[in-house]
């Protein structure tokens, strides 16, 4: 049984993205969970899956006691970093496909400013990354900015990748923020800056890595035949896989150090969903850094291996260019919400609620998740 076009994104919710927020991760949750449902036209009480986010979000217990779900038929917690949202819409879907559930909640909430540790800590207490902690962190890899650039500089031995190819993911997402009244970077950049921006792990610089951020965002997922009846037009899910890459603990021990989750996925998503790279109008692409974008442009077929950094050249990402990507600003300059703010920001652009930065008559578009050291998750989504 396929599960294409069996369920729909019906309500999308966000709170205000910002640094040293008052609130806890939980209240930042339940605030975005709430505008959802009312996005959708529902009630907590219609709600009968739910699937938090993530080690720091509430579990089903805390929306039994503080959101009102009275009937919850089925709860997960998919513990894989920024692919787990994406992780999550392969569940819900799944879930009202089989008819276990009708709506589906995926919830996140963050605090980073009230943590009494930075990301490098915090990672190191997850079990996904023990060998990272064995082998790596004691030569002094710590933070993912130094886990992951060993990749990043890998790419560049073999292909001929450039600061500037990383320069030009972070301009086009830069510029996109611009346009969002709820992201956090309002400062213009070009390529100059990127260049100049100070090195924290060759070869990232400060404008190749993603923010840190506080704020909370939630998506419903319904099965299509309730979803005629809500408030917006159907959005669709018509594609949705998930992958994990070879040695997925341990970036340093692969035989290719360059290869992502996603290659696994990607060519699933497009077969279910009966469409190609070339038909896609606008993608949310998980930006944890510059250098994971053009990666994962190259292994959902946009572009060979290696081609990565021309592709993105020349303002191909960003809006009016061939491939809009990241029209919300991003990881890099709205907010890092895990990636659940990048299916918010898809289901807005294909309802036609993208505002200054809506693509033109979008009506088909992807979202991907990259989790830990290249967990990969992909969902095309499509328009009624």
């Amino acid at each position: 049984m396929s599960i294409a076009d069996k369920a729909c994104v019906t309500g999308i919710g966000e709170t205000a993205y910002v640094r040293g927020s008052p609130k806890s991760a939980l209240e930042l949750q339940m605030a975005a969970a709430r505008r959802a449902a009312e996005d959708a036209g529902i009630s907590p009480h219609d709600i009968d899956g739910v699937i938090p986010i993530g080690v720091v979000s509430g579990i089903a217990e805390d929306f039994i006691d503080n959101f009102g779900i009275t009937d919850l038929r089925f709860s997960a917690l998919i513990p894989h970093g920024g692919a787990s949202p994406t992780m999550a819409l392969q569940s819900a879907t799944a879930l009202v496909a089989a008819g276990i559930c009708n709506h589906v909640l995926i919830a996140f909430g963050r605090n980073v400013s009230a943590a009494a540790s930075k990301a490098g800590a915090r990672i190191h207490q997850m079990p996904q990354f023990h060998y990272v902690t064995e082998f790596e962190y004691p030569l002094g890899n710590c933070a993912p900015a130094q886990i992951y650039a060993p990749m990043a500089m890998r790419h560049m031995q073999l292909y001929g990748t450039t600061v500037e190819h990383f320069g030009e993911v972070a301009v086009a997402c830069r510029e996109h923020a611009l346009l969002n009244d709820n992201a956090i970077m309002k400062k213009p950049i070009t390529l100059e800056d990127h260049r100049n921006s100070r090195l924290i792990a060759e070869p990232f610089r400060l404008l190749d890595c993603s923010l840190e951020s506080d704020g909370g965002a939630a998506v419903i997922v319904s099965a299509a035949e309730r979803a005629k009846d809500l408030r917006h037009r159907r959005v669709f899910i018509s594609g949705v896989a998930v992958g994990h890459p070879d040695s997925p603990a341990a970036i340093t021990q692969r035989p290719d150090m360059t290869s992502l989750g996603l290659g696994k996925a990607a060519p699933r998503a497009f077969r279910m969903a009966g469409v190609t790279p070339a038909d896609i109008q606008v993608a949310e692409i998980y930006d944890c850094f510059t250098y994971a974008v053009i990666r994962q442009l190259e292994d959902m077929g946009f572009c060979a291996k290696g081609e990565g950094g021309p592709f993105v050249a020349d303002g191909r990402l960003r809006l009016g260019g061939a491939l809009p990507t990241n029209t919300h600003g991003g990881l890099l300059s709205q907010a890092h919400i895990w990636g659940l703010n990048h299916i918010v920001e898809l289901v807005r652009q294909l309802r036609g609620h993208g505002g200054r930065a809506q693509v033109p008559g979008a009506e088909l578009g992807l979202v991907t998740g990259y989790g830990d050291l290249g967990d990969g998750a992909i969902a095309i989504m499509r328009r009624e």
